[in-house]
């Protein structure tokens, strides 16, 4: 795809769906929207986008192609692993140390895809502090992944597979290879659609998790975006990124590094 049709493309999609592809990098987002075009079925993509204006149905999978969700619960075990352990029982003293024996924390998801982020939480959370009331958000681009997170599911069963035996008879009702979350977590969740880039965020969270988001960011938007979650985490927050991801120079948002993928708000 040359510039001149990119540049078109782009601003279609703008137009249409509100999504600024500015900020992705360009040559990975050239060969996706190649892929796709071909995928569909077409060559041309005045033809294509004609086509999409009198179909919501393919103008959702258009929507939801771009918006890239992958999703997995406990995805990168050993992380999670550090979550569990030591990242959630810092801040959970934390809020002791400054607050209620009973406030919960407030974490955000961000990114979430179909709800596997924000559910792994709200597994984890309920099973340290159980008696607090804890404020979980996950947020998204795509309408159709946050719909399927609002429902629980169906997660397919090789989305689980991290999920320990135990904690899939709590948590889970299967049907052969489908999962569904049982209804007691679903009220632990709260999910909205946000775009990272453009909208404001809610403020003094306790942890965010954004993990494997922005590598499909410029430079200009990360750097936009660790600053904004560096304003929407309180002193000492935590923000916990994919472990293909790393801030070279985290002090000069404000962050200093704490373990593996992990940066706490100094």
């Amino acid at each position: 795809m040359d510039d001149v049709v990119y540049t078109r493309v782009k601003n279609q999609v703008n137009k249409i769906l509100s999504i600024d592809l500015e900020s992705y990098k360009e040559e990975q987002m050239k060969r996706r929207l190649g892929s796709w075009l071909t995928r569909c079925g077409y060559e041309d993509w005045d033809v294509y986008f004609k086509f999409i204006l009198t179909s919501p149905e393919d103008l959702l999978k258009l929507r939801n192609f771009l918006t890239i969700n992958v999703t997995e619960f406990f995805r990168d075990k050993e992380r999670w692993n550090q979550v569990e352990e030591k990242i959630l029982p810092l801040l959970l003293q934390e809020r002791n140390n400054h607050g209620s024996s009973l406030q919960g924390l407030r974490i955000w998801s961000a990114g979430c895809s179909t709800g596997a982020e924000p559910y792994t939480l709200a597994v984890l959370i309920n099973e340290l502090a159980p008696n607090r009331h804890h404020y979980i958000l996950g947020t998204d681009l795509d309408k159709g992944a946050l719909d399927r997170a609002r429902a629980g599911g169906p997660y397919h069963i090789d989305e689980i597979k991290n999920v320990t035996p135990e904690r899939r008879i709590k948590y889970f009702e299967i049907e052969k290879e489908k999962a569904y979350f049982r209804s007691s977590i679903l009220k632990a969740v709260t999910f909205k659609e946000q775009n990272l880039i453009t909208d404001t965020y809610e403020n003094d969270f306790d942890l965010i998790v954004c993990r494997n988001v922005v590598i499909y960011f410029k430079y200009e938007a990360k750097n936009e975006i660790y600053k904004k979650f560096y304003g929407a985490l309180r002193k000492s927050g935590i923000l916990f990124i994919g472990g293909t991801e790393i801030i070279p120079r985290p002090n000069e948002y404000g962050y200093k590094s704490y373990g593996v993928s992990c940066y706490i708000k100094d």
